[in-house]
C-alpha cells in the first residue's frame, strides 16, 4: 500500500533537510526517492507552502534551472545560493551534475 501524503511531506521535508550546503537536488530527484516518482510538482508544492527555513535554495529543477516561485524570484535564488558559494550562470543556472547530492 502507498503511505499517506502526510507521509509523502515528511519524507520531503526529512530529505531537504539533509541537502549540504554547496549542493542541489531536483524536485524530481526528491519525489523519486520519496517512492513518488511523478511528484515533482508536489514537491514544489511543499516547497512554497512548508517551513521556510528548510533549505530549499538547494532545490532546483531538473535542467539545474532556479525556480521562479522562490521569495524574490530566480534573482532571489540566486542570491541565497551564491552566498553559499554555489555557482550561477547568467541564464540563472546551477550544475546540477557537478552539484547534484544523493543521500
Amino acid at each position: 500500500m502507498v503511505g499517506s501524503k502526510s507521509d509523502f511531506r515528511d519524507r520531503v521535508l526529512t530529505l531537504v533537510s539533509l541537502i549540504p550546503k554547496g549542493r542541489v537536488m531536483s524536485y524530481g530527484q526528491i519525489a523519486l526517492l520519496c517512492d513518488n516518482p511523478r511528484a515533482a510538482r508536489i514537491v514544489g508544492g511543499i516547497a512554497h507552502f512548508s517551513d521556510p527555513n528548510l533549505p530549499w535554495q538547494r532545490v532546483v529543477h531538473k535542467d539545474g534551472s532556479l525556480a521562479a516561485g522562490y521569495p524574490g524570484g530566480v534573482d532571489g535564488h540566486r542570491q541565497v545560493l551564491e552566498a553559499e558559494g554555489v555557482a550561477v550562470t547568467k541564464d540563472f543556472k546551477v550544475d546540477i551534475i557537478k552539484l547534484g547530492w544523493s543521500p
